[in-house]
């Protein structure tokens, strides 16, 4: 039993090792994937009430491209809008910031931040020059490569059609890979499996919905203020809420600094205040206990740990998978740890109880 658990973990790092070295090749599969398990819980709905399995995936497919090309063409134009703009006042901002709070902080602290300040600003001034001749440049360089940019035009054109037939296939797929187990290792593997697809759909879907809301309530929050820039802040704060509190942190600091810019007054800040707690208390009350409960069951040190080592390792991919990896990773040990309890090495040695003594 102890050489199949070792012929395990050897195929496992090898999985690893082959996926590490495709894994430009395995983004639109990913996609794809992701795109499909969130997609098959409504196609087997569909398929209940009577419709073939095709039919119910073509209607899946068809929502799920309307949902897509519907950001596409409301939401990421007005968040290119924003961004340009933030970037073109990121100048006057630092402008404001070096003639306006250092003082104060100076005279508050005693301390002397006008020489960090200055590197720091003509960092930031140099960079944003460069930032429209490497744009340009990158622009030009992917014109240039044709095979690059076929290859991009490539993978995208995957994601449609890897999805649709994944999703077609899912349930064959799945009873394959369970009918492929050895007989002894089917029901530990299958509960595992359970567990960890419970995880997985309160993170996918239950996850991705609370950030989705509170990217939301912060954008509309703040663009009711008046705040500048307020579905950018609001959406970015709503994706750095996958980290507790990051997503909180964030947000009222950026948009703290950006509506005391616009309107000079103090009283704006409890105003951004109010909206970022409006959000928690929705989060808190409504938003985790119905969509995601108790099911991930990870600690806040630990996701914070998760997602910063999947972004050392993997890089932005890594930053995707590091919490639903995470989380299965946990079931896996607290069925090891269940084991653990029950087997003989933590049991040796354990007084017995009046009953196994007599």
């Amino acid at each position: 039993m102890h050489r199949q658990w070792w012929l395990v973990v050897v195929l496992a790092g090898m999985a690893l090792w082959f996926f590490i070295s495709i894994e430009p090749v395995l983004m639109p599969f990913f996609v794809s994937m992701v795109l499909a398990y969130l997609g098959d819980p409504l196609a087997d709905r569909l398929e209940a009430r009577g419709l073939s399995r095709r039919l119910s995936v073509s209607l899946v497919f068809l929502l799920l491209t309307l949902v897509i090309v519907l950001t596409l063409l409301l939401v990421v134009p007005i968040l290119g809008r924003q961004l340009g703009q933030l970037i073109e006042s990121l100048p006057a901002v630092l402008n404001w910031v070096q003639q306006t709070v250092v003082p104060q902080i100076q005279s508050l602290t005693g301390m002397d931040l006008s020489t960090d300040i200055d590197q720091m600003r003509q960092a930031i001034v140099d960079n944003w020059k460069e930032t429209g001749t490497f744009a340009a440049g990158l622009l030009a360089q992917a014109s240039r490569s044709g095979l690059a940019l076929v290859a991009l035009i490539g993978n995208m054109a995957l994601i449609p059609v890897v999805t649709f037939y994944l999703l077609l296939d899912w349930d064959i797929i799945v009873a394959k890979l369970r009918g492929s187990l050895p007989r002894s290792w089917e029901p530990a593997v299958v509960r595992l499996a359970g567990e960890c697809d419970e995880v997985l759909s309160a993170f996918l879907r239950g996850q991705l919905i609370v950030m989705f809301c509170l990217g939301v309530i912060y954008a509309v929050g703040l663009t009711l203020l008046g705040v500048r820039f307020g579905l950018l802040i609001g959406m970015l704060a709503g994706l750095a809420s996958i980290v507790p509190y990051l997503g909180v942190i964030v947000g009222i600091s950026v948009a703290g600094v950006v509506a005391f810019f616009q309107f000079g007054d103090w009283l704006i800040l409890l105003g951004v205040a109010a909206v970022f707690a409006f959000g928690q208390v929705i989060e808190s009350v409504v938003l985790q206990p119905k969509l995601l409960g108790d099911k991930i069951g990870l600690h806040p040190v630990a996701v914070i740990f998760a997602v910063l080592a999947g972004g050392q390792l993997f890089g932005f991919t890594g930053v995707l998978l590091a919490l639903p990896v995470a989380a299965m990773v946990m079931v896996v040990l607290r069925y090891l740890h269940m084991n653990y309890k029950n087997s003989n090495l933590y049991n040796a040695g354990k007084d017995p109880g009046p009953e196994e003594s007599s």
